[in-house]
């Protein structure tokens, strides 16, 4: 399971690269706004690199043995296009927060700033995980899916929430650490996502799971086949 949580990782670090690499150029003050429109392009493979990471890594929660090059490939092939908007809205959302909390709230402890920054997060955190899960196992329009990944999320608020606070713990220590962090950077790119969206899952996979029955949806694709 170690290999192939690394592997996942560096698939998703493959293919957000781009786009990561732009925003902080543009961060350094060059191309000016020009980069992030760009960074956002370039985000447009994302949201289908998430959706993949989200089945294949479902495939660990669920026990389900399988081929990990193949279904990766094979649920990017087929998830890309619808998950591209979501991936390209996650992406802006988390530079508006870099934005945020490197440039507006150190000029000044403004409340509403720190709580629509704080609120807003929160939410993100616990929704987005819905939407490339669904993405990738559930056939439905965009803007159901999403409406489903808030109704799920917050009727099912303990887990979202549990699951949420497990899943950014890497990145809130590294953070919360930081200068004395960032030589331990290298390890965020084989293990932080992949290890993130796991601890993740096991708290959002059963309400996801008692929602679509997706087990039995399986099992009746697989005696079809």
């Amino acid at each position: 399971m170690l290999w192939n949580l690394i592997k996942i990782n560096l698939l998703f670090c493959l293919f957000a690269l781009p786009s990561g690499a732009l925003f902080f150029i543009g961060g350094l003050g060059y191309l000016g706004v020009f980069a992030f429109v760009l960074s956002l392009a370039a985000a447009f493979p994302i949201g289908g690199a998430c959706a993949a990471c989200m089945f294949c890594l479902s495939k660990i929660v669920r026990r389900d043995p399988g081929y990990l090059w193949y279904d990766f490939k094979r649920k990017y092939l087929e998830n890309y296009k619808q998950a591209a908007a979501p991936g390209i809205f996650c992406v802006a959302f988390i530079y508006a927060q870099i934005y945020l909390w490197i440039t507006l709230i150190p000029g000044g402890l403004n409340i509403l700033w720190i709580a629509t920054g704080l609120v807003s997060l929160g939410i993100f955190v616990m929704v987005a995980p819905y939407i490339f899960l669904q993405i990738a196992y559930i056939d439905l329009k965009t803007s159901l899916i999403i409406k489903n990944s808030l109704l799920i999320s917050f009727g099912h608020a303990g887990r979202s929430i549990i699951g949420a606070i497990l899943g950014c713990v890497i990145w809130l220590v590294f953070i919360m650490l930081m200068p004395d962090s960032l030589p331990f950077s290298p390890l965020l790119l084989v293990f932080g996502f992949s290890v993130s969206w796991l601890l993740n899952l096991f708290f959002i996979w059963p309400p996801v799971e008692k929602e679509f029955s997706i087990e039995e949806a399986l099992r009746g694709k697989r005696a079809e086949g």
